[in-house]
């Protein structure tokens, strides 16, 4: 019987949307603490449910009766992690959760069978929890920081703030031998042509955005040396060998000194691999691009969010749309895939916002870009700015703060239709700039383009007269 399992709420199999993408990343969050434990001698065992059913999860705790489990939660996997919660307390087996929903949502996660929540990383405070629940049980936990939990008598303790882990060098690389990392990349392989495996560098992100959630990491930035970076990718090439690297940081190029010695000690191990990752455009410049190159990377992904400075500023994003282009056409210049996140219905968003997010997206001609609409997440900036207009769409248990709208902004119709007319719009500008000649191809463009335009003016019209849209 393990001291405790690892598990997280993310089943592959029974999320159609998630089907549709397939590209399923193995849980670095618990893999990192899996080690952090063994190296501890805490027995830890990790089930891992990308690949597994509800009922598969089921049926592995009544068999291996963990002395704890541990189930990693974000809102994506909110309702599933609940029924999980279900089948733990049915077992009578201590349950903690931990990451950025029940950090949010305490006292909610208590309310629905939870033992205790971690507010922040996970490996610190299952060191000391998990020996504490052996003897004890889930009770007594005042002098352990980092958690929330009830007492018997029913009163929600929070302890007081654990602190971060200062020397990410010192930590185990994640525990990736106790799950299918080859599962991963065959998926990977058959679906997008080249397998992958994923990594991170840093934890946590410095900027501000009002509408992002620090509900884990805070607003520190901590990194790795390049050095212990470069053992990683080692093992990984060695033990995997995939074709493709996804570094799964915030801000992948936040720090250019780092960078560039990062990329020296690649270059002079042979460990250039093709990669992908994230970054801001006030982060990269020609000679971070040029580097990036370099090393490999054949995608990077700009947060632009929208191309309206205005909203920009709302966001206190604190970058410019001006340079957001003049950097995806840098990228492409170098031969490296732009994308570009946008996020529509930011709270004040007008059509001339709108406007000039197509503008934006026409001058820059990315070679994707993708699209969301923009939802408060609790104890966010945003939230608390909208928090007397919030609705939710599903009951709590059902949903996510995805499920949450703003009361004054357009419908989802409405933004179903934007999305639409801006795909469309910027489809048209790339095949005139191509000066492509396929005048029934460009005709199919330009009427989708009108007819999501009109759809939103409807859209727009219904909600001025007090219609259901």
């Amino acid at each position: 019987m393990a001291d405790i399992l690892l598990t997280h709420g993310y089943f592959l199999y029974e999320d159609p949307h998630e089907q549709q993408i397939m590209r399923p990343y193995p849980p670095l969050g618990i893999l990192y603490i899996a080690g952090h434990l063994r190296e501890r001698n805490i027995d830890v065992d990790v089930f891992d449910s990308t690949f597994a059913s509800m009922a598969a999860f089921e049926q592995y705790i009544a068999e291996t009766k963990p002395g704890v489990v541990g189930i990693y939660t974000n809102m994506m996997t909110r309702r599933y992690v609940l029924k999980m919660a279900k089948m733990c307390n049915a077992q009578g087996i201590p349950l903690v959760l931990g990451g950025p929903d029940p950090a949010n949502y305490a006292e909610r996660y208590l309310e629905h069978g939870a033992d205790v929540v971690v507010i922040g990383e996970g490996e610190l405070v299952l060191e000391e929890l998990i020996p504490h629940i052996k003897q004890h049980g889930p009770v007594d936990m005042q002098h352990i920081d980092g958690i929330v939990y009830r007492e018997q008598d029913g009163e929600c303790v929070t302890t007081m703030p654990r602190a971060y882990i200062k020397d990410l060098n010192a930590q185990p690389f994640p525990a990736r031998d106790l799950i299918d990392i080859p599962g991963y990349m065959d998926v990977w392989k058959t679906h997008h042509g080249k397998s992958a495996v994923s990594l991170i560098t840093a934890r946590g992100c410095p900027y501000h955005c009002n509408w992002c959630s620090h509900a884990v990491f805070g607003y520190t930035h901590r990194r790795r040396s390049p050095e212990n970076v470069v053992a990683e990718i080692e093992h990984i090439k060695s033990t995997y060998n995939p074709d493709l690297v996804w570094y799964a940081d915030d801000v992948f190029t936040i720090n250019h000194r780092w960078l560039f010695k990062y990329a020296k000690l690649l270059g002079e191990r042979g460990l250039h691999t093709p990669f992908e990752t994230i970054s801001r455009e006030d982060r990269l410049n020609e000679d971070v691009i040029k580097t990036l190159a370099e090393m490999g990377c054949y995608r990077l992904w700009v947060g632009a969010e929208s191309g309206s400075q205005r909203i920009l500023n709302a966001m206190e994003r604190q970058t410019s749309i001006e340079r957001v282009v003049d950097v995806v056409q840098l990228l492409q210049k170098y031969g490296i895939e732009a994308g570009m996140f946008i996020m529509l219905g930011y709270d004040g968003e007008d059509i001339s916002d709108l406007e000039a997010t197509v503008d934006a997206l026409k001058r820059a001609n990315p070679d994707i870009f993708l699209t969301t609409v923009a939802y408060p997440i609790m104890n966010t900036k945003f939230y608390e700015k909208v928090s007397d207009r919030v609705v939710p769409l599903k009951a709590w248990e059902d949903g996510s703060d995805r499920d949450l709208t703003v009361i004054g902004r357009h419908s989802r119709t409405f933004y179903r239709h934007a999305t639409r007319w801006m795909v469309s719009e910027v489809a048209l500008n790339r095949m005139q700039q191509a000066g492509d000649r396929n005048v029934k191809r460009m005709a199919k463009t330009y009427l989708s383009a009108r007819a999501g335009r009109l759809g939103m003016a409807l859209t727009q019209n219904q909600v001025e007269r007090g219609l259901p849209s």
